[in-house]
């Protein structure tokens, strides 16, 4: 997270057009059948499972229970007709998700309990993740599951921007600067710049320089991992501004 969250609040660039995200797309699809919709939806999914799984965990399920019901969850997603629901303008990715969640478990999940579990073709398996080793980091108690849920959207949402941060200094060769300027991306620490510099040959002036382009580029990545799952271009800042209150606690 940067040092501040004045920072991610800025538009980076100045007004930029809203294009087509993953949840636009979804929703301008408006129906399960759409091709173009699913793949949209795959890939939201694949990207904020983990938060999903917390959250039926901290609802009193088990281990193998909550990885059977948040697999069994995205089996049923594209197979019910849950994207005519979505009303554009009036639903983002996450609230959306966590409302379909709740029904499923008070409804739908109730009423199949019966049947074999995970009958379901899954859209992607949870074994390839091993969810319950990265739960045992969570805290024990302390939070609803609804605040755990968005807490852990939100350092999804850090995360990821992180993730493609290094592949993009990797990509242009600076796996090394990177390795030398990634804690800056939260840390204000003038007085190491010095050291930093002396480390990579870079002068204070130039590590300076380096950690603005750092970070600059880190909020524009947060900005567009949030804008996957928002409507609007102006619905942004407000999720920026709720999920840094949600960090903060």
């Amino acid at each position: 997270m940067a040092s501040s969250g004045r920072d991610f609040e800025q538009p980076i660039g100045g007004e930029r057009e809203f294009v087509t995200t993953h949840w636009t797309a979804v929703i301008a699809a408006g129906n399960a059948d759409s091709k173009a919709a699913a793949v949209a939806l795959e890939e939201l999914c694949r990207s904020y499972w983990y938060p999903l799984y917390v959250y039926v965990r901290r609802r009193g399920h088990n281990a193998e229970d909550a990885r059977d019901l948040t697999q069994e969850f995205f089996a049923r997603l594209l197979e019910k007709k849950q994207l005519a629901k979505v009303e554009r303008g009036r639903a983002r990715f996450r609230s959306w998700l966590l409302g379909v969640m709740n029904h499923f478990l008070a409804h739908e999940w109730a009423r199949g309990r019966a049947q074999k579990r995970g009958g379901g073709q899954p859209v992607f398996s949870l074994d390839e993740f091993d969810p319950e080793e990265r739960y045992k980091l969570e805290p024990a108690a302390g939070s609803s599951p609804e605040t755990i849920f968005d807490r852990r959207w939100a350092f999804t949402v850090l995360d990821r921007a992180r993730v493609t941060l290094q592949k993009e200094y990797e990509a242009a060769g600076k796996a090394e600067l990177y390795a030398g300027l990634k804690d800056f991306v939260s840390i204000a620490d003038a007085d190491s710049y010095a050291k930093v510099g002396e480390r990579l040959g870079l002068s204070t002036g130039a590590i300076k320089s380096a950690i603005l382009r750092l970070r600059r580029r880190y909020q524009e990545l947060v900005r567009e991992q949030i804008a996957q799952t928002v409507d609007s271009e102006a619905e942004i800042d407000e999720e920026i501004r709720y999920l840094l209150a949600v960090i903060r606690g």
